[in-house]
C-alpha cells in the first residue's frame, strides 16, 4: 500500500521541504527534511477506491518520495508559489498584484504535434483511410503495444527525490450536466498551480467524484533534463492518448498544452471522443455574448486556429454604438442540444492561457485588464522595474531582459518575448466575463464562426447557406500556420474547424458526426466564415479588424434573424450592398474585400480536392464531396 504524505501544515516550512524533494536531495536528507513535521493528509480519506487505486499505480510506477493530493485552498496556492521561487522556476514581478514569471527550457516552447499520438487497437479509428499506415496530417496513431512501451521507457522511476500531485479538476463548472472531472498526476507545481487557475480543482471536484466516479485518468511527468529552474525532457517528450480507457499520460513538456492536460489533451482530443460517444460537440471555440441596441441579446462560438484572433474578439470592444461584447471563453466550446432543440454550450476551463505578444491596450484592452494581477506569466520578457513587455504591446522600453533571461539588444532580429508567450489568468476577472459564464445549463448559440488568417483571395465574411453547407466550409479550412505549434514561416495550412491538432479520432468520422447535428426538431445555428485578415497588394490589411469586427458581427445577427440583407455569391451569401455598417470607417475598400477571384478559387478548389483525397479519402462524406463539386461549378461559372 503506498504510503502518502501530506504537505506540513507550516507552509512556509512545508515550501523548503518539498524545494528539497523536488531538487532531488537524497533519501537521508529527505527524511531528516520531513522528520518531525509530517501530518495525515485529510484529502487521502476523500479519495473514491477508483482515484486511490489510479494514485497507488501511478505512484508504484513514477515512485515519487512524497504524494500530496490538491485541496485547491489559498495556503497551498501559497505554498506552491514558495516551493517554485526555491527552485528558480518562478520570480515574483513586484509591479503587479500576486502575478509571476516564468521562463522555460528554450527547448520546450510550444505544443509538439508531431510527438502527440492517438491510441487504438484499430489503425482508422484515428487515421482516416487514405493514410492507413502512413503519417497523417489529421492525426498521429500509435498502436496499443508501443504506446505500452513509450510508458515503460519513460515513467519508471521518474518521479525519484520528487513531489507527485494529484490534481481532481473539473472541466466546467463543478456539478453541471455538461461537465467532465478528470484526475491529473503530475511532479511540476507550474502544472498544479496553472491547473488551479484554468479548472476547477480541490475538494469540491472530490465531493462530485463521490456520487460519480468516472473520471479521465491524466498522468504526466517533466523528466530530469532541461535547464535550472524548469526540468524537462525535449528528446524523449510525448503525449499519449487511450480513449478507450479515458487515459492520457504526458511526458517531457512542462509547458502548456502538453502538461496542462485538462486542456487540450482532455478538453478536444480526448472530449471530441466523449462527444462522439454521447451526442454532443467538443470544439476549438471562444464563446461570446452580445447585446445589440435593442438590447437583445445572442450568444455565438467561433473556430479559429491558435494565434489568430479568438482571444481578441472573445473579449471585443465594440465600435458599433450600443452594442455589448461579453466573454464566455476564449479557446474551447462544449455544446450540446437541450430537449427544447436549442444548441447550448460551456466554456470548460476556468481561465485565459492567452498568447501575449500583439496584446495591447489598443487591440485588446479588456485583456490588459485582466492580465496584471493573479497571473503565471510565461516567457515574455521582464521589465527592470519588475513588470513585462512583449512585441505588440508598447513602444520597447529600456532595460529589458529577454525570454531567455538576457540583456535584450533591440538591434538584433530575435524577440525580446517568445513568439508563443503566455498569460495564465483566472476568467472571473476578466471585467466583460458574461453573467452566465458559468452556468450549469449553458448559453444557447445562434450562430458559429469559423476562420483563419488568408492575406487574398478570401471575403471578409460568408455565410453558408444551410448546415450541410457550413459543415462543408468548417471541413475546408485554411490558415497560416502560427507560432502556437512548432511550424515556422507563413505557410498556408488546411486546418479544418481549426481542430486539426486536436481530432481525437477520425477526421472522416468527425464530419459525420457533425453533420448529424441537423435533425427534426432543433434549432440549429447559422454557420458563417470570416476572414479579418485580407490584404491588397501592398499587403496592408484591408479591415481594421478588433473592434470593428462588430459591424461583421451586426450583420451576423441581422441574418441570424432572417432580415433579407445578403446577396448571393459562388461562395454563399455575402453582405448586400450597404448591408454592412461602415459608418465612420475611412478607405474600406469593399470591392476588394469582397472579391472572389476566380483563378484563386479554382486553385483553392484543388488544393482542397487535393487534402480531402490525400488524407481523408472514402471515410469523406459524400455530402463533403457533393459541397465541392458545388463550389467548383459555382466558381466556374461565376
Amino acid at each position: 500500500m503506498l504510503h502518502f504524505k501530506a504537505i506540513p501544515e507550516d507552509y512556509v516550512l512545508k515550501a523548503a521541504k518539498c524545494a528539497q524533494l523536488a531538487l532531488g536531495c537524497s533519501r537521508a536528507a529527505h527524511q531528516t527534511a520531513l522528520r518531525g513535521v509530517t501530518v495525515p493528509n485529510p484529502q487521502i480519506a476523500a479519495l473514491t477506491p477508483k482515484v486511490r487505486a489510479f494514485v497507488e499505480r501511478s505512484a508504484a510506477l513514477c515512485q515519487p518520495e512524497h504524494v500530496h493530493v490538491c485541496d485547491g485552498s489559498e495556503a497551498e496556492a501559497g505554498a506552491l508559489l514558495q516551493v517554485m521561487q526555491l527552485q528558480g522556476a518562478i520570480k515574483r514581478l513586484p509591479k503587479y498584484d500576486n502575478c509571476w514569471l516564468t521562463r522555460t527550457d528554450p527547448a520546450d516552447v510550444a505544443r509538439v504535434e508531431s510527438r502527440t499520438f492517438i491510441c487504438s487497437e484499430d489503425e482508422r479509428d484515428v487515421v482516416p483511410a487514405a493514410r492507413a499506415g502512413q503519417k497523417s496530417a489529421l492525426g498521429n496513431y500509435i498502436s496499443p503495444k508501443l504506446y505500452d512501451k513509450a510508458i515503460s521507457e519513460r515513467f519508471p522511476g521518474c518521479m525519484r527525490g520528487r513531489t507527485m500531485y494529484v490534481i481532481p479538476f473539473s472541466m466546467g463548472p463543478v456539478g453541471s450536466p455538461l461537465s467532465k472531472i478528470g484526475v491529473e498526476i503530475t511532479d511540476s507545481p507550474y502544472v498544479v498551480y496553472s491547473m488551479r487557475i484554468m479548472t476547477r480543482i480541490g475538494s469540491k471536484v472530490l465531493e462530485a467524484l463521490r456520487k460519480d466516479e468516472n473520471f479521465v485518468r491524466c498522468l504526466h511527468a517533466v523528466g530530469t533534463q532541461g535547464t535550472p529552474g524548469w526540468p524537462c525532457d525535449p528528446a524523449n517528450t510525448i503525449i499519449l492518448h487511450k480513449p478507450i480507457d479515458n487515459e492520457i499520460v504526458s511526458y517531457g513538456s512542462g509547458y502548456g498544452g502538453n502538461s496542462l492536460l485538462g486542456k487540450k489533451c482532455f478538453a478536444l482530443r480526448l472530449g471530441s471522443v466523449i462527444a462522439r460517444r454521447e451526442g454532443w460537440l467538443a470544439e476549438h471555440m471562444l464563446i461570446v455574448g452580445i447585446t445589440d441596441p435593442k438590447g437583445r441579446k445572442r450568444y455565438i462560438a467561433a473556430a479559429f486556429p491558435s494565434a489568430c484572433g479568438k482571444t481578441n474578439l472573445a473579449m471585443m470592444t465594440p465600435t458599433l454604438p450600443g452594442y455589448k461584447v461579453e466573454c464566455v471563453g476564449d479557446d474551447i466550446a462544449w455544446m450540446k442540444f437541450d430537449e427544447n432543440g436549442v444548441l447550448r454550450a460551456i466554456n470548460p476551463e476556468n481561465g485565459f492561457f492567452g498568447v501575449a505578444p500583439g496584446t495591447s491596450a489598443t487591440t485588446n484592452p479588456m485583456a490588459m485588464a485582466t492580465v496584471f494581477k493573479n497571473t503565471v506569466f510565461t516567457n515574455v520578457a521582464e521589465t527592470k522595474d519588475g513588470g513585462v513587455w512583449w512585441e505588440g504591446m508598447s513602444p520597447a522600453p529600456e532595460g529589458l531582459t529577454d525570454w531567455k533571461g538576457q540583456p535584450f539588444d533591440p538591434s538584433k532580429k530575435t524577440p525580446a518575448a517568445h513568439p508563443n508567450s503566455r498569460f495564465c489568468s483566472p476568467a472571473a476577472q476578466c471585467p466583460i466575463i458574461d453573467d452566465n459564464w458559468e452556468s450549469a445549463d449553458g448559453v444557447p448559440i445562434s450562430a458559429i464562426l469559423l476562420g483563419g488568417r488568408r492575406p487574398s483571395g478570401v471575403p471578409l465574411v460568408v455565410e453558408a447557406r444551410d448546415w450541410k453547407h457550413g459543415v462543408f466550409m468548417g471541413a475546408s479550412m485554411r490558415s497560416e500556420a502560427t507560432a502556437a505549434a512548432e511550424y515556422s514561416g507563413k505557410v498556408v495550412m488546411h486546418d479544418p474547424f481549426a481542430m486539426r491538432p486536436f481530432f481525437g479520432y477520425n477526421f472522416g468520422e468527425y464530419l459525420k458526426h457533425w453533420l448529424s447535428m441537423a435533425q427534426p426538431g432543433r434549432h440549429m445555428p447559422k454557420i458563417f466564415h470570416v476572414n479579418w485578415f485580407r490584404k491588397d497588394e501592398q499587403g496592408k490589411f484591408l479591415w481594421p479588424g478588433f473592434g470593428e469586427n462588430s459591424r461583421v458581427l451586426d450583420w451576423v445577427l441581422r441574418r441570424c434573424d432572417n432580415e433579407p440583407c445578403h446577396m448571393e455569391t459562388p461562395l454563399g451569401y455575402v453582405p448586400a450592398p450597404g448591408a454592412l455598417n461602415t459608418e465612420g470607417l475611412k478607405d474600406i475598400q469593399m470591392n476588394k474585400l469582397f472579391s472572389i477571384p476566380k483563378d484563386f478559387w479554382i486553385q483553392e478548389v484543388d488544393a482542397v480536392k487535393k487534402y480531402f483525397t490525400e488524407e481523408v479519402g472514402e471515410d469523406l462524406p459524400n455530402e463533403i464531396w457533393d459541397e465541392l463539386d458545388k463550389l467548383r461549378n459555382n466558381v466556374q461559372h461565376n
